[in-house]
């Protein structure tokens, strides 16, 4: 059974949709309150009532769709309140605004700085703000800055902080989806990995055991079986390589690389690193492998080893083949042979890591690539 998206920000969204209505209540008060002072009523009453006809769409609106789907309603929001802000000369003209009377729009005015909050973050939050600000400082007028300041210094506050909140979760909901991806997908390759384990692979080892033990054709078969016994160990032992961010786990994209005579030894967390270098790497390994199994001889096995050295990655390729001379290695390269030069080690230089080869006659050949 499929479990349902987590979103965080669903609690915000619903405060908001109290918010919108609360302060809409507020504002029916307090045109009530100064119901004598106004000098059109009948205008208050139209601006209450268009007032509470958006506040019921926007409110539904925000209940039915979260997230970031709610951006476009956000800036509507805006638009529409800015128009309801001026709807306030329907019942009061501009002088006695100018010259104390009330919005009558109220904190109900405060709704959409919130909604962009939510949904854009605090970019979303202070443009939000700074648009109702502006409102507010046109109907009251540019000499009376001081007395709409406390209101101003409050919108772009609220705007900052809800924004910051809303980012926070809404990262935090993207690592908790990740986390309960990871957490079903580990659960499923345990529960893989025990039926192949006391199936499949004792089957496999049987059949490795008897087809070496009668020889023959049957040798041939117990190869067979020897190297799909390690595809799927290696199988059951991959992990995931995709981390946050443009990073991978390095250990994650050698692993599949184990054969029968390969083995492939890394530490038991994650080595993350950028995806390219990850790629560059893994590139110059399989390039090591293959000379491998090139010139080292047919019987010849390899280590690749991965070690975090502080700052540093250390891959390590060793094969316990013919071996070679570094002169040899040398005269390839001027020879035209790009295998070493470029594949193996122009790739760790462009990535500002370093390369150093021991080799020797019957000794093997060792790799070591830093990074």
């Amino acid at each position: 059974m499929e479990r349902p998206a987590v979103d965080l920000l669903q609690p915000l969204w619903r405060a908001l949709v109290v918010f919108r209505v609360l302060t809409w209540v507020f504002a029916c008060l307090g045109v009530w309150a100064r119901w004598d002072g106004i000098v059109r009523p009948y205008g208050a009453v139209l601006q209450l009532a268009v007032m509470g006809v958006w506040t019921l769409i926007s409110s539904y609106g925000y209940s039915i769709r979260w997230g970031r789907r709610n951006t476009r309603l956000a800036f509507a929001d805006l638009i529409v309140t800015v128009a309801c802000m001026y709807a306030t000369l329907w019942a009061q003209p501009l002088p006695d605004i100018r010259a104390g009377a009330s919005v009558l729009t109220s904190v109900w005015a405060a709704g959409p700085v919130l909604a962009l909050a939510i949904s854009r973050g605090r970019d979303g939050g202070l443009l939000g703000a700074a648009t109702i600000s502006l409102a507010l400082l046109s109907l009251r007028g540019v000499d009376h800055v001081s007395k709409i300041l406390g209101n101003v210094q409050l919108l772009l506050v609220t705007g900052l902080v809800v924004g910051y909140a809303a980012t926070t979760m809404r990262q935090a909901g993207e690592r908790l989806r990740a986390a309960i991806a990871t957490e079903g997908a580990t659960a499923e390759r345990l529960r893989l990995s025990r039926s192949i384990h006391d199936g499949v692979l004792q089957v496999l080892a049987q059949v490795q055991r008897r087809g070496t033990a009668i020889g023959g054709e049957a040798l041939e078969l117990a190869e067979l079986a020897a190297e799909q016994e390690v595809a799927l160990r290696t199988l059951m032992s991959t992990r995931p390589a995709v981390a946050p961010g443009d990073r991978v786990d390095l250990c994650g994209l050698l692993l599949p690389l184990a054969t029968t005579r390969v083995d492939v030894v890394v530490p038991a967390g994650q080595v993350l690193l950028p995806s390219s270098t990850a790629a560059e790497l893994v590139a110059a390994v399989k390039e090591a492998l293959s000379n491998v199994s090139k010139h080292a001889g047919p019987d010849a096995r390899s280590w690749v080893v991965v070690e975090e050295l502080g700052e540093e990655v250390a891959v390590s390729i060793r094969d316990d083949g013919i071996g070679t001379t570094p002169a040899r290695l040398e005269q390839a390269r001027v020879d035209g042979h790009l295998g070493v030069s470029q594949s193996i080690r122009g790739r760790i230089t462009d990535l500002g890591g370093t390369v150093t080869v021991r080799t020797a006659p019957g000794e093997g050949t060792e790799w070591e690539l830093k990074v």
